[in-house]
């Protein structure tokens, strides 16, 4: 068959090979591979109608055009298994384990509570751990996620039980789908008093995905309406049949609130897990495991919850984890307890990692720091990649209807920033899931962990995107940045409140009613003690003008640390004031919140009615 001629240039033609691409490759990639000149390539495409130069990033639809054209069959590599060609490349087999059956030793159960909203999952690992969480969440829902580790007694005999405390709201699909899959079993929780509702299903079906027993607490059992029978019953449906009615799942009433049988309970896990898994591993080999949770940490630096899975993690180990490697500094474990190694199925806090690694990614302990920078390195370049061949437009949230119906926009892209990077994940995987019909896409450009910066808002200008902070704000000059250039800047303290109103956007129906109105910024240059009003922060007003009565909230290092307070003392000297203009100084008290800290910044807003054209 004639090779194509291109300017003159005879380009070598396929027979239907295959080739294989990994996601985000270049034209100068596809060139290697055919033994063509890159810029013979980059004729083929502009004479197919597309602009594309020879380094750059291109999509998987444009590789596989590029390779009908050339008659060559394009094979995307996905993502696993090109980090499973990279890490065969170093000669390491991530999650086998080595050595006989001899090697292996008993390892705790790994287990995840799943279930409705509101049916008490949060409140129920609150009654097993004994500290509060609720009270620290926005809306009482649990927003990003940990592991602990509990004790139980069976049979005379103390046993561990590790528990991952996934995100609180079950719309979270694939990010409860990721946690089943480093999970052993999974715990349903069903309110007594509400029955099986349509998240119990789909957390379900997200359990028998990942092949994991269940364990059912009915919680709930003192509240009036109370009806376990009921529940069973209905769970007899979706094939959960309790033992007493000759099935082999095993049922436990609770009270979570009340605390009751709850040692019940986690016998059952214990129980489950001993008839149905073998739960071994080798705690010899260099460790394995996963990364439940991470976040930026002021004094500490990139600090990862992980669950090793297999072998031991000591501190001086070399570890890579996602894109993302350092050696142990130090590590902490769910009481903050400083611990020297950390066995199959314990959760421990790991300090010394380069950056944040991404909830889900896999920690691997490596010989050398060089071994452990290259690997990091080819997995940040491989997203990188695959980043930038995501094709890009520029909306805004509030006129997204107008422009899908005068079809200037066919995706909306997102740059996703978070305090934490387990509530990202989250976010990110419900909103690509959102049903809004075949008129539009949606696509996270980026996410990362911390505040919003100047380069966040840099590539939102560049490929017009929505730019949502969870729990975090703009940093430094981004704000007036954001502004100047109208970047669409979203914050948001609840997840399915985001979710919410990007569906609705997408579907043409958000009224805001209200926005945001930033009156002015305040730096606290020193705080002083009272008896009688707490702490009152000495400030100087950065921005804006600070007015007493007005709503405020307290960001410390580009995290929101408190929401919703408000200005209840402003004073000027010795003298009540009710506003304090930009360049002054004074003080202001907070009310009964006194944990501010030198540095901090109270910023002030109010809400003003917005009429949507």
């Amino acid at each position: 068959m004639q090779a194509p001629s291109v300017g003159g240039v005879m380009l070598p033609r396929g027979g239907g090979e295959i080739i294989r691409l990994s996601r985000g490759a270049s034209l100068t990639d596809f060139a290697e591979k055919i033994g063509a000149n890159p810029a013979s390539l980059v004729a083929v495409m502009m004479n197919l109608g597309e602009m594309v130069t020879a380094t750059q990033s291109v999509s998987d639809d444009t590789l596989t055009m590029l390779g009908e054209e050339m008659n060559y069959q394009v094979q995307i590599v996905s993502p696993e298994e090109e980090d499973r060609e990279l890490l065969e490349s170093f000669d390491i087999e991530f999650g086998e384990d080595e050595g006989g059956e001899e090697a292996l030793v008993s390892r705790p159960p790994v287990v995840t509570v799943m279930g409705h909203v509101d049916h008490g999952k949060t409140r129920l690992l609150d009654a097993i751990r004994k500290t509060n969480v609720v009270a620290g969440e926005a809306g009482g829902i649990t927003q990003h996620i940990g592991a602990y580790q509990v004790g139980t007694e069976v049979n005379g005999e103390e046993r561990r039980i590790t528990f991952i405390d996934t995100p609180g709201h079950e719309a979270f699909t694939a990010m409860r789908a990721r946690g089943a899959k480093s999970t052993d079993i999974a715990i349903l929780v069903v309110a007594a008093n509400d029955g099986v509702m349509p998240q119990t299903i789909e957390a379900l079906n997200h359990a028998k995905a990942a092949g994991v027993p269940i364990v059912v607490a009915v919680n709930k059992i003192d509240v009036e309406g109370a009806d376990p029978v009921k529940v069973r019953g209905q769970l007899t449906e979706f094939g959960l049949v309790a033992e007493e009615y000759g099935g082999d799942t095993m049922f436990v009433d609770i009270s979570a609130k009340q605390g009751l049988h709850i040692d019940s309970l986690l016998e059952a896990v214990v129980l489950t897990a001993d008839a149905s898994l073998d739960l071994r591993a080798n705690p010899d080999q260099d460790a394995q495991g996963i990364a439940i949770e991470s976040h930026l940490d002021r004094g500490r630096g990139a600090v990862s919850t992980v669950l090793v899975q297999r072998g031991t993690l000591r501190i001086g180990d070399t570890v890579v984890v996602g894109d993302a490697y350092g050696r142990v500094r130090a590590m902490l474990d769910d009481k903050g307890n400083n611990v020297e190694e950390a066995t199959p199925s314990t959760p421990v806090l790991v300090l010394g990692l380069t950056n944040v690694p991404g909830a889900g990614d896999n920690l691997l302990v490596v010989d050398e720091d060089r071994t452990a920078r290259q690997i990091a390195e080819k997995r940040a370049a491989r997203e990188r990649n695959a980043a930038f061949a995501k094709r890009v437009r520029r909306v805004s949230l509030e006129d997204l209807d107008k422009v899908l119906k005068a079809g200037l926009v066919q995706e909306l892209n997102l740059i996703i920033k978070g305090d934490a990077s387990g509530a990202v994940e989250a976010l990110e995987s419900s909103l690509l899931q959102l049903d809004v019909g075949e008129e539009v896409d949606i696509r996270v450009l980026h996410r990362g962990v911390g505040a919003v910066t100047e380069s966040d808002i840099d590539l939102a200008m560049g490929s017009d995107a929505i730019v949502i902070g969870y729990n975090v704000r703009a940093a430094g000059r981004a704000a007036q940045m954001a502004e100047r250039e109208g970047v669409d800047v979203r914050y948001y303290s609840v997840i399915y409140q985001a979710i919410e109103e990007i569906e609705a956007a997408l579907k043409g129906l958000l009224k805001p009613e209200y926005e945001e109105v930033e009156l002015g910024t305040a730096e606290i240059r020193e705080v002083f003690r009272s008896s009688k009003l707490g702490n009152i922060a000495g400030v100087l007003i950065r921005s804006g003008e600070v007015k007493r009565n007005t709503k405020a909230r307290l960001i410390r290092d580009g995290k929101v640390i408190a929401e919703d307070l408000t200005i209840h003392g402003l004073r000027r000297f010795k003298d009540d004031v009710t506003e304090i203009r930009e360049g002054f100084e004074g003080g202001i008290n907070l009310g009964n919140y006194n944990d501010i800290k030198i540095d901090d910044v109270i910023a002030t807003y109010e809400m003003r009615e917005k009429p949507r054209a």
